[in-house]
């Protein structure tokens, strides 16, 4: 394990488990891209096959774990339906999770967190991802890895999720403090009223390793999120950005933090709902 992040671990210590019955390695990667036109996303299950940790199997979250026509484009799936994929990859309740992606970590951290939304909360996410194995020389596998299917459960902890009504209710209440974990300039233009800003670049060195967290704390304890009189709730565009910063968080000691899945996409559907810009 690594000893910045009680929830991470590097890829010597992936390697040395390898051989391991009770860790399932899963690919979490999602392609997401913007243009003139906004957002897109593509499933990164055609990089997995290119590539991916030895026996790791993909979780495809676009299209097996989303909500589809829901409140916002990404929105967690249900427990049951999570229980049925989930399961249907070989992971079972018994199994440490190790979650990684090829991007930035950002899709590693919402796979945690619907894990733990579930209540499973033997999951670890990679350092660095598929970047930090590959740098440290490890193998890499391509096609596609199957396990026997496995019994999981899936029991929802609804404290660790808020709806677009508790956000509402958020906004006039001093006890809970919105954190967008967006750029500092998305932040700029156009947040939820009373928010401040982690950025979620911001808690990444060079190599798209976590910082660790001695580099971390003083970011948070900038805008009052170490504080124990409040409440965090972190949120970004689509509920993926704001899951890196709950597992900082997390890292940091606050074992109460609560993520806005619908977040700005939620948030912004209804344009009768305030927007905070800076002058």
């Amino acid at each position: 394990m690594s000893a910045s992040h009680p929830r991470l671990v590097d890829a010597r210590w992936v390697a040395d488990h390898l051989d391991d019955p009770s860790i399932r390695l899963v690919d979490a990667t999602v392609h997401l891209t913007f243009d003139a036109d906004g957002a897109h996303t593509e499933s990164g299950r055609e990089t997995y096959r290119q590539a991916h940790l030895p026996g790791a199997v993909f979780a495809d979250q676009l299209t097996d774990l989303t909500v589809h026509g829901g409140e916002a484009p990404f929105e967690a799936t249900s427990s049951q339906e999570l229980a049925r994929v989930i399961g249907g990859l070989g992971i079972g309740d018994e199994h440490t999770v190790v979650a990684y992606d090829t991007v930035n970590g950002i899709w590693a951290t919402r796979l945690w967190w619907q894990f733990a939304f579930e209540g499973h909360d033997d999951v670890v996410v990679l350092d660095g991802g598929l970047k930090a194995w590959r740098d440290a020389g490890l193998p890499v596998e391509s096609g596609d890895v199957q396990h026997e299917p496995a019994s999981f459960t899936a029991e929802r902890h609804l404290e660790r999720s808020v709806g677009t009504t508790d956000v509402e209710a958020a906004t006039r209440d001093s006890g809970v403090l919105l954190i967008n974990a967006l750029d500092r300039e998305s932040f700029a233009s156009g947040r939820i009223p009373g928010s401040v800003n982690v950025p979620f670049p911001e808690l990444v060195d060079e190599q798209g390793r976590l910082k660790s967290l001695d580099e971390l704390r003083p970011l948070f304890e900038s805008v009052g999120a170490l504080d124990p009189k409040v409440a965090p709730v972190t949120y970004c565009g689509g509920g993926i950005a704001a899951t890196a910063v709950a597992f900082a968080l997390k890292g940091l000691g606050r074992d109460d933090v609560a993520v806005y899945d619908g977040s700005l996409n939620a948030w912004t559907a209804d344009p009768d709902r305030p927007i905070e810009k800076d002058a």
